[in-house]
């Protein structure tokens, strides 16, 4: 028997919102609020706040928590810094992605990984299948709450809400802060491409903070939004762009995948015979929007790929779309076409981030 949907500690504030909920990930979620492009819109040019709170953290500590975490995720760890995260994946067997992840290092011994809603009761089963005996997991969501404030005025509204000065932090790299006397983690990560963070908080804590940045100048802002500005910034969404049954070569995120360690997976990830096709980036004719699953075909009208996302950009006013296509019509130029319902949309290969001009990666003091 499927459980109920769940609802996060904030779910009050979005239906006082007037926000339109759906669901997500096994929670009831906002899609929008004022709208899509709106929100969209205010995230590139000024901020917004997202929930994020149902995210799964975990706590995964002892002596040989480095070593357990290296055999499971695809990314290098012993070479993170304390106050570093790094994205990576953790592997079926067969190079499948069972989710994407995002690891910090707490400590010498001592970690935090952040994953999918909707995978976190797999993902902390299959963690703990894999430890160490001395390697203690520990599952931290049910009494943390994640709120995600991005954009270009994100940094201007959190100094006004942290007690200790933001100065000097660097593109995904977190630290312990304030907030009303109170122990958060914050760090400078996000899935927006603009500058952001993300406030790591005791569930208590979740609406005042969520109620100080609206009051400060954020609009509230749902997983539509969410969903185009990762989709222009190329980011792969689980159950999209990465799957269990598809192998993590494909999707061409090389730097989330160390090339000289063996982790669970590795050798089929390494395996050019896995890798037929190619993660790549459609630019379409015009502001029709291609879909999940529609067929991309070649110039022949040969079938060539499948449509893994697809929407109407607002920052370049045309649609764009990532899919899987054949090796042979993955480089960028390369002519092909997405049929659809309502007939054939011409696409062409084009190298990703759709947005070029995200203030992601710039230096904080530019936003202070």
């Amino acid at each position: 028997m499927q459980s109920p949907t769940k609802k996060t500690v904030l779910y009050d504030a979005h239906v006082a919102l007037g926000a339109r909920m759906a669901p997500f990930g096994g929670f009831l979620m906002p899609i929008q609020y004022e709208g899509i492009i709106a929100e969209h819109t205010a995230t590139r040019t000024a901020a917004t706040v997202f929930d994020t709170c149902h995210m799964g953290q975990f706590r995964i500590s002892g002596p040989r928590a480095c070593e357990d975490l290296e055999h499971l995720v695809s990314a290098p760890v012993a070479t993170m810094e304390v106050g570093q995260c790094r994205y990576g994946y953790l592997c079926n067997e067969q190079g499948g992605v069972l989710d994407d992840e995002i690891t910090y290092r707490l400590g010498p011994t001592a970690f935090m990984m952040v994953v999918n809603a909707g995978t976190q009761d797999g993902d902390r089963a299959w963690i703990a299948s894999h430890l160490s005996a001395g390697t203690v997991l520990e599952v931290l969501s049910p009494d943390m709450s994640k709120l995600d404030l991005q954009g270009p005025q994100s940094a201007r509204i959190l100094r006004q809400i942290v007690e200790q000065p933001l100065d000097g932090m660097k593109y995904y790299r977190f630290a312990g802060n304030r907030i009303a006397g109170q122990r958060v983690l914050v760090s400078r990560t996000g899935y927006t491409g603009e500058i952001g963070f993300e406030i790591y908080a005791p569930r208590t804590m979740a609406r005042a903070i969520w109620d100080q940045c609206l009051s400060l100048g954020a609009k509230p802002a749902g997983l539509g939004a969410r969903d185009t500005l990762r989709l222009e910034m190329g980011f792969p969404l689980y159950g999209h762009e990465l799957s269990a049954e598809r192998n993590a070569a494909e999707a061409g995120f090389e730097r989330a995948i160390a090339p000289d360690k063996d982790f669970i997976g590795a050798a089929a990830v390494r395996d050019p015979a896995h890798a037929k096709q190619r993660l790549v980036g459609l630019l379409l004719d015009g502001r029709r929007a291609a879909r999940a699953h529609d067929a991309v075909a070649d110039s022949t009208g040969k079938q060539a790929g499948e449509v893994t996302s697809g929407s109407f950009s607002p920052s370049l006013g045309v649609s764009i779309a990532m899919a899987y296509v054949n090796k042979a019509h993955a480089a960028p130029g390369a002519k092909l076409a997405v049929r659809t319902e309502r007939g054939d949309l011409p696409a062409t290969v084009v190298q990703t981030p759709f947005h070029a001009r995200a203030t992601g990666r710039r230096p904080l003091r530019e936003f202070l």
